[in-house]
């Protein structure tokens, strides 16, 4: 697993080797991640510029680490595990982005009341097939986690369809994933 573009490009994140089931660590793989960068830039005018990143079930820090590679101003990563801790640091330790990151251990479904500014941008991959991913973005829509027009992506085993407050911009599937993007208060994703 490693970055694919931008500033820290080609640089290889933490082992994780094919996952870890036990722990509901499934790394978003490479193509993916390239897939869903260009998507979101053709689709989205590229929000990831300067935006404050919300990166749910952070397992690794791919997601987020990958949109501060491409110009992301700020990321908070949550996960709630220990191995996912362990690799979030080390992965911000290989990037040198401590200054520009926060980890939060806490389940993402109880995510509480956002405590400083909200998020442009919000990854959500949540352990496939068990709900958690709908409860997390309720609770960071309740928290005030979300600015109005944030682009959210959302990866499960099915696609997903949006709930009150969002508006569908595009399915895609890459093999067992589908990714959902969503836009937060019926926006088209411009301010």
């Amino acid at each position: 697993m490693r970055i694919i573009a931008g500033r820290f490009g080609g640089l290889r994140l933490a082992a994780l080797g094919k996952g870890d089931a036990g722990a509901h660590l499934r790394p978003t793989p490479d193509r993916v991640r390239e897939s869903l960068f260009s998507l979101l830039v053709s689709s989205c005018g590229d929000p990831v510029p300067d935006a404050r990143v919300l990166d749910l079930f952070a397992g690794s820090g791919a997601l987020g680490l990958e949109a501060l590679s491409r110009g992301a101003a700020h990321a908070v990563f949550v996960d709630s595990g220990g191995l996912s801790a362990r690799l979030l640091n080390e992965n911000i330790s290989k990037t040198r982005t401590t200054d520009i990151t926060q980890v939060i251990k806490r389940d993402a479904t109880k995510l509480g009341e956002c405590a400083g500014e909200g998020f442009d941008m919000i990854f959500l991959d949540p352990p496939y097939g068990k709900g958690l991913g709908l409860k997390a973005l309720t609770a960071a829509h309740m928290g005030g986690w979300i600015n109005h027009g944030a682009c959210i992506v959302w990866e499960e085993n099915v696609p997903q369809e949006p709930p009150p407050g969002f508006t569908l911009a595009d399915h895609r599937r890459y093999g067992d994933t589908k990714l959902t993007i969503l836009f937060r208060d019926g926006t088209d994703g411009v301010d």
